[in-house]
Order: structure tokens, then C-alpha cells, then sequence
């Protein structure tokens, strides 16, 4: 097998080039997920969804075929959002695949996993690993098969998600912008936002796969957001990445909400005493005082959904959310209007609704609610195209290292903290926070920084993702000087 059809687990789900999923890989790994995660104690049916991206209707159906040639039924959702799926799925006891990259480029893709029970865990990982390389030393050819017409019930359900647990007025007065561009839920997302109330001005309809990172906008798309909000005298403009689990709100002055800080408001709008969350989102989580427990974990919404897991044995309600601004909903809820079911996988909807309607009902902007919150400033950019090798050599120097951390800003060279938890996250006398981690789903290397400035926080990461990029590109750390 050539490097670029090699597959592997990211962050979430399997990662690789599009050319890497190949029928004989998709079915290896599909065939160990039924027999060594799944088993058969339930319904033997699996419901599979997929993203807008070219290579993604190919690798559906190959996924349809090798799930009937394991002897299961087969359930094709269509283009829904993940989080849609997901829903529909743990609903009916039934596992779930979603053909998506997410936010990263068009030329990669993946699938996510759902078991019965929800995710799939960091240690399932490794058994269906092994078991896709056994079956890899004999590959199964699937024959050919073409896509159904997609099953309507997934959609509709996700739609009635929020639409019966909100008041249909929720957001009524919001004049909201809706980036469509290539979501794979766009569409529903305006149906889900005028049921609740709120004026929608869809734009940028895609027919072409648009890699939306909401951790990392470009100049371009603020400007775009700015445009729009001034010319149509919007309130917000809101859109979620590629497969419908990361959020993005840009509220009326043109600046965007951080996911992270779309997690606390959620989980505050919602009554949520305990929250758990990653490394790399703002620690404003903890300095509000809104919540009586705050887990911290690694990036990735598997460790999150365990963290969750163990904390609600304790018996209060639990929520999580990621830097992404992903929500993830870890006990059942009242809300009045009506009940919202347990979702333990990251959902883009939820949070944009909560805090739009808490706006509504407040009477307030969103930058209002925002300023609840004690004054932190988090925000993220990449470098891309950096290996897991180099990335994992950086990460080791910038650990180990004071003058490699000083060679990529001096202000970096002596933190009062270094946590290796995730990457390497460091702090420092004045409050300020910088971490970098090797992405888990490209080959990218990430840099977050946190300060209590915005223009401080803004200006500060620009000069160190320029140091970092001038560090990599002298090879300043060789693996004989630093192990990662």
C-alpha cells in the first residue's frame, strides 16, 4: 500500500488522503468495527450518512457494500449533518457511519464511527486497528453498488430535535446571514432557524466542497461576514463547518464568537453545573464561577465523551464542549417547550440556538452575552502541511527547550507552566497562555493563544506563528537534539 492510501484514526474517526479509502480499506476496517466494537447484541442495521465532498458519495457506497457483505442492513441517510445521524442513530440502539473530512482539505476524507451507545472511544481504536490488518492480508473485493435514495426520517428528526424543544418565537426579531457555502446541513439549518423565529438571508451557496475551518477564519471570510452585516443590518451571521458539528457565530460588529466561549454560554443558557471541555479552550471557563465543575481532557471529543461519562455518575447534569465551539450534551433536559435527549457527540445547532435565543430573551447583542464572561481572548491559526514527525520533533524542543522556545519568541522562553497533557501548553506571570499541538486529523501543526487583550492576543499570535514558521523552516530541532 502506498503512503498516500495509508488510513489511520485522527482526532476523531479515520483520517486520510480521499485516494486512501479505497474499497478493500473501507471494508477491512468497517468489518472490524461491526465484529470487534459493535457485535450483535441488537439490531443488526446501520445507518450512513455523508458530507459534500466529491470523493464522498464513492466511499458511501462503498461503505453501504461492505456493510451488507458482512450480512447487516443498511439504512443511507444521505447528506446529513453528523450530528443528525448520530441522533437518529443512538435513538433506534444502532450504530452509524459519516463519510466526512470536517473542516480539513478536499482532498483528504474520513468516516466516523458511532457505536450503539454513541461514539466511538480511543480505546476501541487499536483492536480495530489490528483487526482491519488481519483482514487486509486477504482483502475482500466488494461489487459494485450504487447509492438509494437517501431516507428522509434523519433529516426530519434532526429538525424536530430543536424544533419541538425551543419555543417557536426562540428567536423571532434576529435578521441572521447563513454562510452556506458547502455545509452539509446548510439547508436545514435555515429551515431549523425560521421555525424558531429568526429572518434568514442565506448566501454563498457552494456547489464546489469549501474547507471551513471555524478555528481558524481567513481575513477573507471576516471580511465577507463584515460586508454583509453592514450592507443587510443583520445581527449575527451563523454557518458550521463541513459536517455540521462545529459552530461559527459572527455577531453584529463582525467579530466571532470562540467556540469555546459558545460552549460556556450553552451550557450556562442551559443550566449545566458540570462541564467538561479540553486544554485548549479559554480558561474564562473557570474564572466566570457559572459552573460548580470544570474537567479538563485532551482535544478530541473522544476524551471529552468519556470525561462525561464518568462525571455523570455523580448525578448532576453534564455538558461538554471543545474549542470548536462542538456542544456536547451528556444528560437529558427540560426546557420547558419541550425535552432535549442526551446527544454525547459534538452538535454545531444547539449552541448557535442557546445563545441566540438567550440574546432574545435578555434583550441583549450577542457580544453582550459574551462579555459576561471575564475578559479572555482566545484565538488559533496553523501551519500547514507539517508532518507528525516534525510536528512531534517541535513539540519535544518547545518542552524540553528554553532556547528553542526563545528561538520562536523570546517571551516564550521561560513559562511558569509547561503542560504535555496535549501537545505543549504553556503559561506564563502575565496570564498569558500559548499551546501548540500536532493536529490529529491533518498534517498541520495548530498554535492557540490566550491573553486578557484581544488586539494583544491577535498580535501576539501573528508573531509567533511567524517565529514558529521560521523556526521549521531553518530545522532548527533534529531528532538526534530533541525526543519527542
Amino acid at each position: 500500500m502506498s503512503l498516500a492510501e495509508q488510513i489511520d484514526f485522527g482526532t476523531s474517526g479515520l483520517r486520510g488522503r480521499a485516494m486512501g479509502f479505497t474499497g478493500q480499506n473501507i471494508a477491512a476496517y468497517i468489518g472490524a468495527f461491526l465484529e470487534h466494537v459493535v457485535g450483535d447484541a441488537g439490531p443488526k442495521r446501520v445507518y450512513v450518512g455523508a458530507d459534500l465532498r466529491a470523493s464522498s458519495p464513492q466511499i458511501a457506497a462503498d461503505c453501504l457494500a461492505a456493510i451488507k457483505a458482512e450480512g447487516w442492513d443498511v439504512v443511507y441517510a444521505g447528506n446529513v449533518p453528523t450530528p443528525a445521524l448520530a441522533a437518529y442513530a443512538l435513538m433506534e440502539k444502532c450504530p452509524a457511519l459519516m463519510v466526512t473530512g470536517s473542516h480539513i482539505p478536499e482532498n483528504y476524507n474520513g468516516i466516523k464511527f458511532y457505536r450503539r451507545d454513541g461514539e466511538l472511544m480511543k480505546n476501541d481504536e487499536a483492536p480495530m486497528r489490528a483487526a482491519a490488518a488481519k483482514r487486509l492480508e486477504d482483502p475482500r473485493t466488494l461489487l459494485p453498488l450504487e447509492l438509494p435514495v437517501p431516507n428522509p426520517d434523519i433529516a426530519r428528526a434532526y429538525v424536530g430535535r430543536f424544533t419541538l424543544a425551543f419555543a417557536s418565537n426562540a428567536l423571532a426579531g434576529l435578521r441572521l446571514g447563513v454562510d452556506l457555502h458547502s455545509a452539509v446541513g446548510r439547508d436545514l439549518l435555515v429551515e431549523i432557524l425560521t421555525a424558531l423565529g429568526a429572518e434568514c438571508l442565506p448566501f454563498r451557496r457552494s456547489a464546489h466542497f469549501i474547507a471551513v475551518d471555524t478555528e481558524a477564519l481567513s481575513a477573507e471570510d471576516i471580511a465577507r461576514a463584515k460586508t454583509m452585516l453592514a450592507e443587510h443590518k443583520l445581527d449575527a451571521i451563523v454557518s458550521t463547518d463541513g459536517d455540521g458539528d462545529r459552530p461559527l457565530l459572527i455577531d453584529a460588529r463582525g467579530r466571532q464568537v470562540n467556540g469555546d466561549v459558545l460552549g460556556a454560554l450553552t451550557a450556562r443558557r442551559l443550566n449545566i453545573p458540570v462541564v467538561v471541555t479540553p486544554l485548549s479552550s479559554t480558561s474564562a471557563i473557570e474564572q466566570s464561577g457559572w459552573f460548580t465543575t470544570v474537567v479538563r481532557t485532551r482535544i478530541g471529543s473522544p476524551y471529552v465523551v468519556a470525561a462525561m461519562s464518568h462525571a455523570a455518575t455523580f448525578g448532576d447534569a453534564v455538558g461538554g464542549f471543545e474549542a470548536n465551539g462542538g456542544f456536547l450534551l451528556e444528560s437529558d433536559l427540560d426546557l420547558g417547550p419541550g425535552r432535549l435527549a442526551r446527544l454525547p457527540t459534538r452538535d454545531a445547532l444547539l449552541p448557535l440556538i442557546c445563545v441566540l435565543a438567550d440574546a432574545v430573551e435578555k434583550d441583549l447583542p450577542v457580544s453582550g452575552l459574551v462579555d459576561d464572561l471575564p475578559a479572555r481572548f482566545m484565538q488559533a491559526d496553523r501551519l500547514k502541511q507539517v508532518s507528525p514527525e516534525r510536528g512531534r520533533g517541535f513539540l519535544a524542543a518547545m518542552a524540553g527547550s528554553a532556547e528553542a522556545r526563545a528561538q520562536v519568541d523570546p517571551r516564550l522562553a521561560t513559562p511558569l507552566e509547561v503542560d504535555r497533557l496535549d501537545g505543549v501548553r504553556m503559561s506564563f506571570a502575565d496570564g498569558s497562555i500559548v499551546h501548540f499541538r500536532q493536529s490529529g486529523n491533518a498534517p498541520e501543526l495548530r498554535c492557540y493563544v490566550e491573553t486578557g487583550s484581544r488586539r494583544s492576543t491577535g498580535v501576539m499570535l501573528k508573531q509567533i506563528v511567524g517565529g514558529l514558521e521560521a523556526f521549521l523552516a531553518a530545522d532548527n530541532m533534529g531528532p538526534q537534539e530533541f525526543e519527542a
